[in-house]
């Protein structure tokens, strides 16, 4: 349940810009034509390896920083490296560490939230945080350009531009080639191995036949506070759950640099997304009123893996391979995780880029850990969203539990720290009493939503 939720930084402006400015200073007409021939012997004599990771969010450049560090000769690919993903933008303390993002770029510290129920029973969630502990809010513009900038930094060639079409190899002696358009120029790139961190819409997916998933959509907007509005959202992040805000996930008010995001987001109803905008929104009037609209944001969200992740020498990461939590939507670290295990697999596969892979590499060394890593969490997680986001009353029932410092301990330890935390018996079994006498009472008394 923590992953649903989501101190503030005077000069957020100024790193934004920097960070910016690094990612501008790249070259856009660099172009890598030069065809290559890829031997289909197991030794690579007289270059390295060579990758190319299409998709320059978490995900990308996670997979192309790996590469390089690994040895692999790698091509990072974005279409728009000023683009601003709509995302709620909280990541796991976890990550900071793991992935050594600097607090810099983080915007706000979250040590509270509020979980707002389909009747307005509010529950305060996060009173088992430690002093130390917090969920880090951060901008997806800033956060993108700081890993890809770390990837160029590691030797990977970042390339700005459009991935029109590839030509998959028909046999083990041809390689992928890349076809794309940069600086109003076409050209192509011959590459061993491809990584499609290209999102929902995948053209890599698509090239290699991975197969469709089902998808939610996400509606945000970014709205900024008067000065006093925002003092609220210092470290506050909200989360409202009910038929009117989404039918089947959850709405949020989250806060960034100098604004809060606004959003919800449904899988079954995409056409009445609107609707259920101005629903949150109506929902956190008191707090949100005064607030100016500096920018609308829709984006698809997967909702389970692709039938097929890896294929001949083609793998997909994050949201192109389906990684996004149900119940949570959460998505950043696994889409991060996903594109650094992929490429730290393939380096090790290569030893260190010396050597050809092959499909069955990619699997074992990418696919096999991360099923055995993270499988698990999926399943429990859809398991949950069903239970708990079926109706109103199961939704009421959810905000009850979380009012149980049990739960929120558990959840906390988990999210923060993406390991299972360890459980007292006794409180799980309470606890196991304690959703079926929720979910019992919430079914038969119910609760009337107000008419606010």
């Amino acid at each position: 349940m923590a992953s649903l939720v989501l101190s503030s930084h005077s000069n957020c402006n100024y790193h934004l810009r920097s960070l910016l400015s690094v990612t501008r200073s790249i070259n856009p007409t660099k172009i890598y034509a030069k065809r290559v021939t890829v031997a289909a012997s197991s030794a690579i004599v007289g270059r390295k390896l060579r990758a190319a990771v299409i998709g320059g969010g978490p995900a990308g450049s996670s997979a192309a920083a790996a590469l390089a560090s690994g040895g692999v000769e790698t091509f990072l690919i974005e279409r728009d490296i000023n683009n601003a993903k709509p995302c709620g933008g909280a990541i796991p303390l976890c990550m900071l560490d793991e992935f050594d993002i600097p607090m810099e770029i983080v915007d706000r510290r979250v040590s509270q939230m509020k979980v707002v129920s389909p009747s307005n029973l509010v529950v305060d969630f996060g009173k088992t945080l430690k002093p130390h502990e917090f969920i880090a809010m951060c901008r997806r513009e800033v956060l993108d350009a700081f890993l890809r900038s770390r990837a160029e930094r590691s030797g990977a060639s970042v390339i700005s531009a459009l991935v029109t079409h590839f030509d998959v190899p028909e046999n083990s002696d041809q390689p992928y080639t890349v076809h794309y358009a940069a600086a109003g120029r076409r050209a192509h790139l011959d590459v061993d191995v491809l990584i499609g961190a290209d999102g929902v819409n995948s053209k890599v997916a698509k090239a290699i036949g991975a197969g469709d998933y089902s998808c939610a959509i996400a509606f945000q907007e970014r709205i900024r506070l008067p000065e006093e509005k925002m003092k609220y959202y210092e470290n506050m992040a909200e989360m409202y759950v009910g038929r009117d805000v989404s039918p089947d996930f959850y709405a949020w008010v989250f806060p960034k640099c100098d604004h809060v995001a606004v959003g919800t987001g449904t899988v079954c109803s995409k056409r009445d997304i609107k609707s259920f905008q101005r629903a949150i929104r109506h929902r956190a009037r008191d707090k949100i009123e005064g607030g100016k609209v500096v920018k609308v944001e829709a984006h698809p969200i997967p909702e389970h893996p692709r039938p097929v992740r890896v294929r001949h020498r083609a793998a997909l990461v994050g949201d192109a391979a389906g990684y996004v939590t149900k119940c949570s939507g959460e998505g950043i670290y696994f889409a991060a995780k996903s594109g650094k295990m992929c490429g730290e697999g393939i380096a090790r596969a290569s030893e260190g880029g010396t050597k050809m892979v092959e499909e069955r590499d990619l699997r074992r060394e990418y696919l096999k850990e991360w099923d055995s890593k993270y499988k698990s969490t999926f399943v429990f997680l859809d398991l949950l969203q069903r239970v708990f986001y079926g109706s109103d009353a199961a939704r009421e029932a959810l905000v009850e539990l979380c009012g149980d410092e049990y739960v929120q301990k558990m959840t906390f330890d988990s999210y923060l720290y993406k390991k299972l935390a360890a459980g007292n018996p006794w409180e799980d079994a309470k606890l196991v009493a304690n959703t079926v006498g929720s979910l019992m009472r919430c079914s038969v008394m119910g609760r009337d939503v107000l008419k606010v």
